[in-house]
């Protein structure tokens, strides 16, 4: 399928109590009247998994059958005429409530779920306010020994939501036990959640239609009606995931994924959901700090941007700026104007360490419809946390029917659901994959053709040219070292996209951060009498400069070691946009105001400017979007079967150093300290 090329799905008629309407051939009943304005009553039904009809409460009427069907399980037809309520249907809806409550605990005023609990909306809206059987309690025990997830069995309904999202994804921590009234949701042997390789994502909190699993800490810090939401983007990984930030009085009381209620199509991982508590660190940088005495000492903002100023406008060529590539694009480009000003040359991001402008690619894909994907030098894994919502997303296509290739120089996590693995040298590797496909008709241009002629062919290579031929909207997801590698599939058939490590690698590359003179790493080797250091590098030990600026939101231990340290804004507290590794420019909005007298980088850069004698304004969306647009062109020629020479990062170690603030600032450390493998 060519890049741009859409599916063509056929709409139907159908009749919804009486209310004609369109719906795309094969949705789902329930799905199909939702599209008409009614909802079908459902506990079970997660959006993007295939229903299973377990809670009965959807049962609607179709006209010409006889028995009423399960909403969740029966597809839509074109002509076909439903009914979602009726007398024999509301009595089987209010049995199955009623019954259900008989093994519930019935503390609606104190729970925390209340106003959100589907069950407790059901039984309002079906006049049910107590049990007509006899009550039961199971005395199942909580399991509340992480500082994460709390999970108690006795508000469970047996929707089977939680178990099947974590299968989707590809955890499988959760299974039912038994069967019938005495079933139990449970990990195996049931052990406690940190004994059972839960990664501690959270999806099962988000689809748990009750209080059976909730975050940890929510006891009374408010209920849904108390908090106010805002949709924003993670910037932990380069994922770039989707979330929904929930506040209360000024602080961030829970992260989730930002995804439609019922539905299963989001995720986000531990450091995403649960480490905005770095926002209230003991050690966030709350003020300006300059060393006297050999001594670091609160001073003046004013005092502090003069003294770096001077610092830097005496260094001239011999100052030096490093920052990572998860900030802003607003902030980067007010870098850039601030360098340009300023005369500084010597400009470059911790992206350097993995990619640079020619390896990022332009990004564009359909992942959601992808039917094969091909990950090339590219480990992305949930329990190392390394770009996780990728190793999940792959996971559930592979459950929709989507095949895999994994093309890595040693095994991965993915390895063991992927249809053929190709091990060894990844350029060796493509070549011959390319030329077993050339073989099977997908002819590419000469000069590629030329150069995988003397390819060397086995098994693997011929299995994956059967799936990649044979593939309608092939993706080929690669670590920017194999991009220009990779992008000679795309000459063939699909799309491909080099996957950074951090959230704005591209976008730093279109804001014209990498290096124009020294490199990240020649920096750090010496020679700079003043480096400007802004965000969590992953450095820590003081390089060898005769004056040091740390720019951050933590006093991590190289701000201790700075001679001027400039708080700046946290995650969550400063506003823009970043580009993410699918080319898609996403919006970041401030969810809490900045701690103490930190200030967001923009306006830090600007200050420092005009303390040099340069007035530049700070940058904003409108200029950024320009500069988004015209970069990152795709691949269209051949380029040679080689790896990039000079990027030799660690992934995990990389991004456990990236967010060392992140993770000892929060409740997240437990997971190091615990040794949980999560």
């Amino acid at each position: 399928m060519a890049e741009n090329e859409t599916v063509k799905i056929k709409n139907i008629k159908i009749k919804v109590n009486g209310k004609e309407t369109k719906a795309p051939e094969g949705i789902n009943l329930i799905d199909a009247a939702e599209l008409a304005g009614v909802h079908i009553p459902n506990l079970c039904y997660l959006k993007g998994l295939k229903g299973i009809g377990a809670c009965r409460l959807c049962l609607v009427e179709v006209e010409g059958m006889k028995a009423p069907l399960t909403a969740c399980t029966t597809k839509a037809k074109d002509g076909m005429s439903i009914i979602t309520g009726s007398e024999k249907i509301d009595e089987v809806r209010k049995f199955v409530i009623d019954l259900i409550l008989s093994m519930h605990p019935l503390d609606c005023m104190t729970c925390t779920k209340a106003g959100v609990c589907n069950l407790q909306q059901y039984a309002y809206d079906m006049g049910i306010k107590e049990s007509s059987f006899t009550r039961k309690k199971n005395g199942y025990p909580t399991d509340e020994a992480n500082p994460f997830i709390k999970r108690d069995p006795e508000y469970c309904v047996l929707c089977g939501r939680c178990v099947r999202v974590c299968k989707s994804q590809g955890t499988n921590v959760l299974e039912f036990m038994g069967r019938g009234v005495g079933s139990k949701v449970m990990t195996a042997d049931d052990k406690p959640l940190q004994e059972s390789g839960c990664t501690f994502c959270g999806s099962c909190v988000d689809v748990c239609p009750v209080n059976s699993l909730l975050e940890a800490d929510r006891w009374r810090k408010g209920r849904e009606w108390d908090y106010e939401a805002v949709k924003s983007t993670c910037m932990l990984c380069g994922n770039g995931c989707e979330i929904n930030v929930s506040t209360k009085d000024g602080r961030v009381m829970k992260v989730n994924a930002a995804a439609v209620e019922g539905s299963a199509g989001r995720y986000i991982c531990a450091y995403g959901r649960f480490g905005f508590d770095c926002i209230e660190a003991g050690f966030r940088a709350t003020a300006p700090m300059k060393r006297v005495g050999g001594e670091l000492k609160e001073t003046t903002w004013e005092d502090a941007i003069q003294t770096v100023a001077e610092k830097l406008k005496a260094a001239g060529k011999d100052a030096g700026i490093i920052t990572t590539a998860g900030m802003l694009n607003e902030d980067a480009l007010t870098l850039k104007k601030m360098a340009v000003a300023a005369n500084i040359i010597n400009v470059d991001s911790t992206a350097s360490l993995y990619s640079n402008a020619a390896t990022l690619g332009s990004g564009g894909a359909d992942l959601e419809s992808a039917d094969l994907f091909v990950v090339i030098d590219l480990y992305p894994d949930q329990h190392k946390r390394v770009l996780p919502g990728i190793d999940a997303l792959i996971r559930k296509r592979i459950g929709a029917g989507a095949k895999l290739i994994v093309i890595n120089g040693s095994g991965s996590s993915l390895s063991e659901a992927a249809t053929v693995n190709m091990t060894g040298d990844e350029a060796g590797s493509l070549k011959s994959l390319v030329k077993a496909v050339i073989e099977k008709g997908l002819n590419g241009n000469k000069e590629l053709a030329h150069a995988v002629s003397g390819a060397a062919q086995s098994e693997e290579a011929g299995q994956a040219a059967a799936l990649f031929a044979g593939a309608e909207n092939p993706v080929v997801l690669t670590s920017p070292a194999m991009y220009n590698a990779a992008s000679n599939l795309g000459l063939l058939k699909g799309s491909v996209v080099s996957v950074p490590l951090e959230s704005n690698a591209k976008g730093f590359a279109a804001m014209g951060i990498p290096a124009g003179g020294k490199s990240y790493s020649e920096m750090l080797s010496g020679g700079m009498k003043v480096l400007y250091v802004v965000g969590e590098v992953p450095l820590n030990t003081r390089p060898e400069t005769d004056f040091l600026v740390v720019q951050g939101s933590h006093m991590t231990e190289l701000a201790k070691q700075a001679d001027v340290v400039l708080p700046a804004a946290a995650y969550l507290e400063s506003d823009g946009t970043i580009m993410d590794y699918l080319g898609r420019t996403r919006d970041i909005c401030k969810a809490v105001e900045p701690a103490g007298e930190a200030k967001p980088h923009r306006t830090i850069f600007a200050q420092v400017a005009k303390a040099m004698g340069a007035e530049i304004k700070e940058a904003i969306a409108s200029e950024t979007a320009e500069k988004l647009a015209a970069t990152l062109k795709p691949a269209s020629q051949f380029r040679p079967f080689e790896r990039e020479s000079g990027f030799n990062v660690a992934p995990q170690e990389m991004m456990e150093s990236l967010n060392a603030s992140i993770i000892n600032g929060s409740r997240l450390l437990w997971l190091k300290e615990a040794k949980v493998q999560a």
